[in-house]
């Protein structure tokens, strides 16, 4: 049985990343608007990302039977200014997520939940794919974003990015 402790970090974390689904569909849906839908697509892909993370953990905690607390997901409230804004609160959310990973980690090895640490492996090494994913874009957006042309290309790259469902045995 799961520490409660550990179990209601995860359960908490789940929300987080419906949450950052649900922020990431709104950036999408920034980038659609003013079109540029690679950028759009991008974040579509994000959106998917982090609801599978999601479910993820709900099939974690449902195998370890806990009751699954889903809270209200806010929704997002901001109006940005530019094209660059979106990218950099992405990055700082993913931040954000990694930190909370690592916080529920570090409860799992205070309590020697291995099973969990173990489990949390997975998102561990996914959060850096992500941190580094999400800095490029803003870096080469940095580079490339401020020219029509180079705008374009970036875009046209991002529309070909598609959803790989993660492959997590639980």
């Amino acid at each position: 049985m799961l520490n409660p402790k550990i179990a209601k970090m995860l359960n908490d974390q789940v929300n987080k990343e419906l949450h950052s689904s649900y922020l990431y569909l709104d950036m999408a849906n920034y980038y659609y608007d003013n079109n540029l839908n690679g950028f759009g697509n991008w974040f579509d892909v994000q959106t998917e990302e982090e609801k599978a993370h999601g479910m993820l953990i709900i099939q974690y905690l449902r195998n370890n039977g806990i009751k699954i607390d889903l809270k209200e997901i806010p929704a997002p409230d901001v109006k940005y200014k530019n094209f660059k804004e979106p990218l950099d609160a992405a990055f700082e959310h993913e931040k954000y997520i990694t930190a909370s990973i690592n916080e529920i980690y570090a409860e799992a090895y205070l309590v020697k939940d291995f099973r969990t640490m173990q489990f949390l492996d997975w998102f561990v090494k996914e959060q850096g794919e992500e941190e580094q994913t999400s800095d490029d874009l803003c870096k080469r957006f940095e580079m490339f974003g401020n020219d029509p042309k180079g705008l374009y290309l970036l875009d046209s790259e991002l529309a070909s990015r598609t959803f790989e469902a993660p492959d997590l045995t639980l």
